[in-house]
């Protein structure tokens, strides 16, 4: 996979047939290195993604929707205070390379008209979008700014002059028809893994797997110019394809390349994008709107599960109490065999069938009295102790259950979810309530609604996706005659059909959702059970999202990522 320079040739070319003359009404910056303005073109609003990210820097139209903070922050007033009601005049891309230039026409606030230019660089972890004034090559402002200290050849301030990135010593392959080289090189390197590392020294805009697709096109036979030729006309004339290469992992390109199977076409590059991106997105976006929270959760587990073993091996020891006992009982029988001054002594053993004698020591140093009053103690104390231990062990397991349950949610969360669990985590103690969040808690009680799906036949089914919804859902929004249903003993989603009949499938499918959301959605043959929310109960003083309940029917069913796609409600 490669976004490279031809890919984005590709795109461009799609980008401009669907957004010039297109007018923006909508910027937003739903997370802080991605940027989204809502174009209207052609009668039909589209959202232009552009993302900095360092591991999936792109910019597509999406269709995806994005949840936006509730307060902009200074770039995006910024955006918004240039190009909002601003034409696209056009895009361009130079030389082939990682970069798109949206040039567009916009009224200042004395209203002058002005020309700017919105840049994405998408060069990895230097991935930047840039804001620059065309007349005076001057940067307004950028999403991630680089001071000299970073970058003494390139300053990306407001103010700064915006300079190109470092131009390559090679070709566009889509304007030059110097193609002196080509037979030259495809002579000295016949082996197409060399051949295809020349290629991209002297072509621009060519990934690895590029490189290597175009290197294994001229090794085919036939002209050599017209092979160049037509691989490069793909790109121009896409097939958007995600195609299956080794050790199975998947691959996007602009058409099908050699070497590849199980291809599978899409309307657009853009909707190819939406479907390769967005799992992996979402993932990298809640791990990063969740690290502290991650970091929280996994420090409470392992310093509860060193509590734990700790207190195993402490009760563990409890089990010698009844020979403290046996030894103080035998010592006040046989006290008159005792001397002060003795260190141990051997006596018969009247709890053993053969009267054993068993070996006593004794401190010298107190009377014989003394000595069996102190093992009367040692019994006493440990027996006090089992009753302490096996409320510590039993609140220690509800701490470690609970945070393995915060843990799957926060797998199993959507970035906007995320801030539902912080505000848990704050309420609960485990985390700082700090001054940026402090205003949106106080008034942040009511939990987002949860995910929706309809059974095949369709019956509306509800997934809770954190605690706080989980309860709200259980306790507060389902009736008490629809059917609720959980993976057996495992952290997961509550899940509720709102039916007080459900048919066979339709239960077999919420069992499917509960299972898929949950601690075991790679697992086969998950028990979940399921019984009327009426049967549903909080113990008092119990965590968040726990609850008891009794009278339950069970089902195995496989989590399957298929069957989610198809009660999915839209």
């Amino acid at each position: 996979m490669s976004f490279d320079g031809s890919f984005l040739h590709a795109l461009r070319n799609e980008l401009d047939d669907t957004l010039t003359t297109g007018r923006v009404s909508k910027i937003n910056q739903p997370y802080p290195n991605e940027l989204i303005l809502t174009i209207r073109a052609h009668g039909k609003s589209h959202q232009l993604l552009l993302s900095a990210n360092p591991t999936y820097a792109r910019t597509q139209i999406t269709e995806i929707p994005y949840k936006n903070p509730a307060v902009p922050n200074n770039f995006t007033m910024v955006m918004r205070k240039h190009l909002s009601g601003s034409i696209l005049k056009e895009i361009s891309q130079p030389a082939n390379d990682r970069v798109l230039k949206f040039h567009f026409t916009a009224r200042n606030e004395i209203g002058d008209q002005e020309e700017l230019i919105l840049i994405i660089e998408i060069m990895a972890r230097h991935s930047n979008i840039i804001l620059v004034d065309q007349a005076t090559n001057k940067v307004i402002d950028s999403i991630k700014r680089v001071g000299n200290d970073v970058n003494r050849y390139r300053t990306i301030l407001p103010g700064s002059t915006y300079i190109n990135p470092p131009k390559q010593n090679s070709i566009d392959p889509f304007k030059s028809d110097d193609l002196d080289f080509l037979s030259k090189i495809v002579r000295e390197f016949p082996n197409v893994d060399v051949l295809a590392k020349e290629l991209q020294h002297n072509i621009q805009g060519l990934g690895k797997d590029t490189s290597l697709a175009l290197a294994t096109k001229l090794h085919e036979p036939g002209d050599l110019i017209q092979h160049y030729k037509t691989f490069f006309d793909g790109f121009n004339h896409p097939k958007p394809t995600i195609s299956e290469v080794a050790n199975s992992k998947y691959n996007f390109t602009a058409f099908p390349y050699p070497d590849t199977f199980n291809n599978v076409e899409y309307s657009s590059l853009s909707v190819l994008l939406d479907q390769y991106y967005h799992d992996q997105v979402q993932r990298d976006r809640v791990r990063e709107k969740a690290n502290v929270l991650i970091k929280v959760v996994k420090n409470q587990l392992k310093k509860n599960k060193t509590k734990l073993n700790k207190l195993t091996k402490e009760l563990e020891a409890t089990k010698k109490a009844d020979n403290f006992r046996i030894k103080g009982e035998i010592l006040t029988t046989y006290l008159n065999q005792v001397k002060r001054g003795m260190t141990e002594i051997e006596l018969p053993n009247f709890y053993d069938e053969n009267n054993q004698l068993i070996k006593i020591a004794l401190s010298n140093q107190i009377s014989p009295s003394e000595n069996a009053q102190k093992y009367f103690k040692k019994y006493q104390k440990l027996k006090n102790a089992i009753t302490y231990l096996n409320e510590q062990i039993s609140s220690t397991k509800t701490e470690v259950n609970y945070f393995e349950n915060i843990q799957a949610q926060i797998e199993l969360a959507n970035p906007e979810d995320i801030q539902e669990i912080r505000y848990e985590l704050e309420q609960q103690g485990y985390l700082k309530n700090h001054e940026q969040h402090k205003k949106q808690s106080k008034r942040r009680h009511k939990a987002n609604k949860p995910e929706m799906f309809n059974a095949t036949d369709g019956t509306e089914i509800l997934v809770g996706k954190n605690n706080l919804q989980n309860e709200q859902l259980t306790l507060h929004t389902a009736d008490k005659r629809d059917t609720w249903l959980h993976v057996k003993d495992i952290p997961g989603s509550h899940v509720i059909i709102r039916s007080f009949d459900p048919s066979d499938q339709t239960i077999q499918e919420a069992a499917i959702l509960a299972a898929y959301f949950s601690k075991a959605r790679d697992s086969t043959k998950v028990p979940v059970d399921y019984v009327k929310v009426k049967a549903i109960r909080k113990p008092n003083g119990a965590k968040p999202g726990f609850v008891i309940y009794e009278g339950q029917s069970q089902i195995l069913v496989d989590p399957d990522i298929d069957v989610i796609k198809t009660l999915k409600k839209e």
